[in-house]
């Protein structure tokens, strides 16, 4: 079994039957699969695997024989109205992927809730390494190769917002006039309806952004909306090479420093220590020596750029308020019994310190500095 997945969680083990039988009629008719696979190729037994990583979609390793497919579908229960949408996902992927290599290839969306009871898709496997709570011994104690890693991963951010988001099939996907205010507007609104507690902190924040509103920048771009370091895939053997760009379900058209907020979010600073005493998806290992120090990042991202990122204080504190609102709505399905994943009963602790970190970033303001 690869390092990254596990065996199928029994309480979300979907179809089988049922999904082998769909993928044998209907992926043979998909260009993008039928251009490099021979028919019969998935005649073997299905073999299923489950990705661990991730706390919000779920997203299984479906093997028949040597071909590897990726299958996402939502979580199980209720969800918000609007999110874990797979056919917007599906959309997005297929309009990024010809223009920026790093998204996988989507190959299917299934619209047919019959068969595994909800909307899925399937994308191509892209192989390769993902850095979450430890590094692999290619990158362990290697301060050169952590640096490099830094400067892959920041320069595919400016690559994708690189990418030219007037084009037809992009631009007919997003409205990015307003992106930010809509930013605010959503993620405070899913945060009243995901709440168990009542915190102070979130709800000066969300004030606080709401009123300090950037203007609309003058290129909107590609926004990924969830780049960090765990949703990118290094090469096995030369981990300083971006093979992959992962988790497409928040892409939009908008303001590239919401991406860049989000990258700074979840990095933290060398010697800064991590939260909690140890690294997860929330707190990884960027804190070990090696890793770039936040300025490094804005150094390298301004230069790639060319923008200005005088303000780049709004869009972290922005990052560290909707990534308290992801847990939480993880978080509230735990508590309702909507799932049983043992990681995610912790996660209360974990919002209420995201919302003090993102509070106290408000007192800087909007223009803070390293």
């Amino acid at each position: 079994m690869p390092d990254d997945t596990r065996a199928v969680r029994e309480s979300e083990a979907l179809d089988w039957p049922a999904l082998t039988a769909y993928l044998r009629t209907a992926l043979p008719r998909q260009p993008a699969f039928a251009a490099h696979h021979r028919p019969g190729t998935l005649d073997g037994d299905l073999v299923v695997e489950q990705f661990g990583g991730g706390h919000s979609n779920l997203t299984y390793l479906l093997r028949f024989g040597s071909v590897g497919l990726v299958l996402r579908r939502p979580p199980l229960g209720p969800v918000p109205p609007r999110a874990h949408d797979m056919g917007r996902e599906f959309r997005w992927l297929s309009a990024v992927h010809p223009l920026f290599p790093p998204a996988p290839t989507p190959l299917l969306l299934c619209e047919d809730t019959s068969i595994v009871g909800s909307v899925f898709y399937v994308m191509e496997r892209r192989e390769g390494v993902i850095i979450r709570h430890d590094e692999p011994p290619a990158v362990a104690g290697h301060e050169d190769v952590r640096g490099a890693i830094s400067r892959s991963v920041v320069d595919a951010l400016a690559a994708l917002h690189a990418v030219d988001a007037a084009t037809p099939v992009l631009a007919s996907l997003g409205k990015p006039a307003g992106f930010v205010a809509r930013q605010v507007r959503g993620w405070s609104d899913r945060w009243a309806s995901a709440r168990t507690e009542d915190l102070p902190a979130m709800a000066a924040t969300a004030a606080w952004l709401a009123s300090h509103l950037p203007p609309d920048p003058a290129r909107p771009t590609v926004v990924h909306g969830d780049f960090k370091l765990d949703n990118v895939m290094l090469d096995r053997d030369d981990p300083t090479r971006v093979v992959a760009v992962l988790d497409w379900e928040m892409c939009a058209l908008g303001d590239p420093l919401v991406d860049l907020g989000i990258l700074l979010g979840y990095w933290l600073a060398p010697s800064s220590g991590a939260p909690d005493g140890g690294h997860d998806a929330l707190s990884t290992v960027t804190d070990r020596p090696g890793w770039w120090h936040r300025q490094a990042i804005l150094d390298r991202y301004a230069a790639q750029t060319g923008l200005d990122l005088s303000g780049i204080g709004y869009y972290e504190t922005f990052a560290l308020f909707k990534l308290a609102v992801v847990l939480q709505q993880i978080y509230v399905r735990y508590v309702r019994g909507q799932t049983d994943d043992p990681r995610f009963a912790g996660l209360g602790g974990r919002v209420r310190r995201l919302a003090e970190r993102a509070a106290a970033l408000t007192s800087d303001g909007p223009d803070r500095r390293p």
